[in-house]
């Protein structure tokens, strides 16, 4: 079946036969009276991590993950949101078409659910597959607050047709707790595909020796780390059977922190990212996701033993980032094997040798890092302006059915993952890689590379765009579009 793209990502779903064809764009109108399809409740509350490692946080109807919400494609839903807390809140309905009055970001106007309060909202659900809803407040230096706290869970938006190439879905979140402020530290890139650009190094250098503070800003590390909110070797393991073919749909819910995922003995055969389907499912032995970023890969459950699926970094794996695998009737201590080193390139589940759509314009921003200039903090700026909550600048204006690349040269030695709201984008270029066909709202974005990617104009309303660090989008790293 030929599908043009450009159509496609209008859409913003790609393989239409296992995502499903879209609804027409709703708004979301009067959610009425009655009950609700659904109720959120936002309180401070206790997580059990381990029996020995019980954390404090807000969270989501008291537990973490929030419950798993599982919506139905173009079927309006009804959502109550209490907040329970003394401050305000949001609710983010992460990588869904939606109006803005419902989006769960302020910088778009969405009214905040008051401390104490309910907000009753509404909303038709798509695209079809793995979303998540979390908090989308600023937390600045408040380790207490945003999405340094518990709030986040797995929304599954069903398609019209179920794929059904498996046996049995998992949902695993990841989430570190026990946040706590350091100066400096370097993030490892070399995981992903591309190379540093000399250019960016360059200019990265020069803001460097151009800052009055030469010492980098805070960064946030963490002490506990959880899947499905239990340490590893905590709570049930994963049961599985030989033969079963187990769809993990896998969320990193990470305030900031990169994250790898691998199972010893067995490979994961990527069908979609951020919910989306790719043109070309590939096998992978490891998985990298940035924050905010989702995954849904195929695993056979075709090596008998007992386990450890974890992250690669030995102290984030040992501290709690890890669950056991067991197969039936097998017994013994979890086992884990390090995998051969694998470089993470996008490109390779993108469509081969097919060139994307022009664009109607073509905008480029360059990221520049002002180490500690925030009392400490960095500062981010894209093409010499930080955002201010005050102005609500800097803000870009698009107009309704063009299609836009946006083109980000990262001239920091941090990855970004890069976000944009009620829309989806196509990938264009990765790591100095062409390619075409992947729908998502989140990548990152390598230390001194480059990104492209478009999308259409078929949202109307105030939209943001930012870095799904906490910490950078905090000190800068946003701005909005406005519709002409």
């Amino acid at each position: 079946m030929s599908i043009d793209r450009r159509h496609l990502l209008k859409g913003a779903a790609a393989l239409v036969p296992l995502a499903g064809a879209l609804p027409r764009l709703a708004r979301a109108g009067q959610p009425g009276q009655g009950k609700a399809d659904y109720t959120l409740r936002i309180a401070n509350g206790l997580v059990e991590l381990a029996p020995d490692h019980i954390v404090s946080t807000t969270l989501y109807n008291g537990q973490f993950p929030g419950p798993l919400l599982r919506f139905r494609e173009g079927q309006r839903v009804v959502v109550d949101v209490h907040n329970d807390t003394e401050t305000p809140e949001l609710v983010h309905w992460h990588g869904q078409i939606i109006p803005t009055d419902v989006d769960g970001a302020a910088e778009e106007g969405t009214p905040y659910v008051p401390p104490h309060g309910m907000r009753r909202i509404a909303f038709v659900p798509k695209p079809a597959g793995f979303r998540f809803y979390h908090t989308h407040v600023v937390a600045g230096g408040d380790l207490n607050r945003g999405t340094y706290t518990g709030q986040v869970g797995p929304v599954y938006v069903e398609p019209k047709n179920e794929p059904g190439a498996y046996d049995r879905e998992v949902f695993l979140v990841l989430k570190e707790f026990e946040p706590t402020f350091s100066r400096g530290g370097d993030m490892a890139m070399d995981f992903l595909a591309g190379e540093p650009i000399k250019e960016l190094q360059d200019m990265g250098k020069k803001a460097d020796d151009q800052a009055q503070e030469k010492t980098k800003g805070y960064e946030v590390g963490y002490d506990l780390f959880s899947i499905n909110g239990k340490m590893l070797g905590q709570g049930e393991p994963i049961r599985v059977k030989q033969g079963e073919r187990v769809l993990f749909h896998v969320l990193n819910g990470s305030a900031g922190e990169i994250r790898s995922l691998a199972l010893p003995g067995h490979v994961f055969k990527i069908v979609a990212l951020d919910g989306n389907p790719v043109p070309t499912p590939k096998n992978v032995p490891v998985l990298w996701l940035g924050t905010a970023e989702r995954i849904s890969a195929i695993v056979e459950m075709d090596h008998p033993g007992v386990w450890v699926m974890g992250d690669l970094a030995d102290d984030d794996r040992t501290r709690g980032m890890g669950v056991v695998v067991e197969y039936a009737d097998t017994k013994g201590k979890p086992q884990w094997v390090k995998p051969k080193p694998f470089r993470w390139d996008y490109t390779q589940f993108g469509k081969p040798n097919a060139p994307p759509d022009k664009p109607d314009e073509t905008m480029e921003f360059t990221i520049l890092k002002q180490n500690g200039a925030l009392n400490g903090f960095n500062q981010w700026m894209l093409n010499g302006k930080a955002f201010s909550m005050e102005t609500m600048q800097p803000k870009y204006t698009v107009h309704e059915g063009r299609r836009y690349r946006l083109k980000f040269r990262n001239a920091s030695d941090d990855i970004h993952p890069l976000h944009l709201h009620r829309h989806s984008f196509e990938l264009v270029s990765v790591g100095g890689k062409p390619t075409a066909g992947i729908i998502k709202d989140v990548v990152m974005l390598g230390g001194f590379q480059e990104v492209e990617f478009d999308f259409v104009a078929y949202n109307p309303g105030l939209t943001l765009f930012h870095c799904h660090q906490q910490l950078h989008m905090d000190f800068g790293f946003m701005f909005l579009f406005d519709y002409a």
